[in-house]
């Protein structure tokens, strides 16, 4: 979300490959989902078996996924693409919700709620699910972003003081946000931030500098410190998600409460760079997408509605080809002119995976928009094919699938 709601040899190394992923022009937003169905497949998480069986044997993620698509009919596949809000004040609302056959549920706002507590309810939800098993997620970031403070979540600092921390006890602190996120029943984690806040701009940097939100000033600093957190993360069974691109490090609003334009990023800054090399981790890492507009990749759209922001920049450019989860499209300030269900149709358009809304309210109106423009619109049906995948794919490589 927007607002609260490696040592340097191998930071240079992210940031080398990144912009050598970089050496090319934009392909624009007509690229076809064929040319990265085409990729080779990338390495598994780090922790899971790479021997025979491979990928594509009957035990395999794909073939884990494919069996779980069969399942499903249209409705609940288009279901999976949506993870929605439940408020940390009235947990008991999110019953009625993941039995509906959302993919996710993510935890708003703030709670004092013991780890044991809250696994209670989160096992009772996987229980009851409609369908595969939930992605369980909150912005668990640290300082005025965390969401999970009781007892068995540790308070955690800025993310600025913890990319001020050696690079062994930063290491250490992300094994416990991992493990302390697991002992409460989540698997995903809507953090690091990634943006690169340029010092001396903190202030006038309202969704992150200002609150103390980015790992360091620099893409290496910011490099070395967001990896360590993935990593810690995916040692627990913690997906992380890399937000927000291509970047907010440089804006002085907030997409939470205003239409936002960047007018200084563009597609071959090192900090978008630094996203596709976090992204292509082993660790399999989502990225979020920023509402802002950016001026010098796409002026008409915001990033999250921008074909040429997410498909031609972020997966053909920088060749992502995992989750791309959307920031709120329920509450958003620069959303609000575009009807809910145009809201996931545009974002799923341009190659997104999972839409966040905190509205869970809303959710019908959006499946049911994507639903309608799928049966008249075979193009972008085959992008909504695609994000099933994708999603599904993702979850089976998290254990959230039965396997046979």
């Amino acid at each position: 979300m927007a607002l609260p709601s490696i040592g340097s040899a191998a930071a240079a190394f992210l940031l080398c490959a990144a912009l050598t992923a970089c050496s090319s022009g934009i392909p624009g937003p007509s690229a076809s989902s064929s040319s990265r169905a085409a990729r080779p497949s990338t390495p598994a998480p780090a922790g899971t078996s790479t021997g025979s069986p491979t990928s594509a044997s009957p035990s395999g993620p794909e073939a884990v996924a494919t069996a779980a698509l069969a399942r499903l009919d249209r409705r609940a596949q288009i279901a999976q693409l949506f993870v929605a809000g439940v408020p940390l004040t009235d947990l008991a609302s999110g019953d009625a919700l993941v039995r509906s056959g959302v993919g996710g549920v993510f935890l708003a706002g703030r709670s004092t709620l013991a780890a044991g507590a809250l696994a209670a309810i989160t096992t009772r939800w996987q229980s009851t699910a409609r369908g595969p098993r939930l992605w369980v997620a909150a912005d668990q970031e640290g300082g005025n972003v965390q969401a999970l403070n009781g007892p068995g979540l540790a308070r955690l600092p800025t993310a600025v003081d913890q990319g001020g921390l050696p690079p062994k006890a930063l290491s250490a602190l992300a094994d416990g946000m991992g493990a302390s996120l697991h002992a409460a029943g989540l698997n995903l984690d809507l953090a690091p931030v990634v943006d690169v806040v340029p010092a001396g701009t903190e202030r006038s940097n309202a969704p992150i500098g200002e609150f103390g939100r980015q790992y360091g000033s620099t893409p290496a600093a910011v490099s070395a410190a967001a990896s360590t957190v993935v990593h810690g993360l995916a040692r627990s069974g913690v997906t992380a998600t890399l937000k927000h691109f291509p970047g907010l490090g440089r804006v002085r609003g907030n997409t939470d409460s205003a239409a936002i334009t960047d007018t200084a990023t563009g597609p071959d800054d090192p900090q978008v760079a630094l996203f596709g090399a976090l992204g292509r981790s082993s660790d399999r890492p989502f990225v979020m997408m920023s509402s802002a507009v950016y001026a010098r990749i796409d002026p008409k759209r915001p990033a999250a509605f921008s074909a040429a922001v997410l498909d031609g920049l972020l997966r053909q450019r920088l060749g992502f080809d995992g989750v791309v989860v959307s920031d709120d499209l329920g509450n958003a300030k620069a959303v609000a002119d575009v009807s809910p269900g145009d809201r996931a149709v545009r974002f799923l358009g341009a190659g997104g995976t999972l839409v966040l809304t905190v509205q869970p309210d809303l959710v019908p109106a959006m499946i049911d928009a994507v639903l309608a423009r799928a049966a008249a619109d075979p193009a972008f049906a085959s992008k909504v094919d695609e994000a099933v995948h994708t999603a599904l794919l993702a979850k089976a490589r998290a254990g959230l699938l039965p396997r046979g």
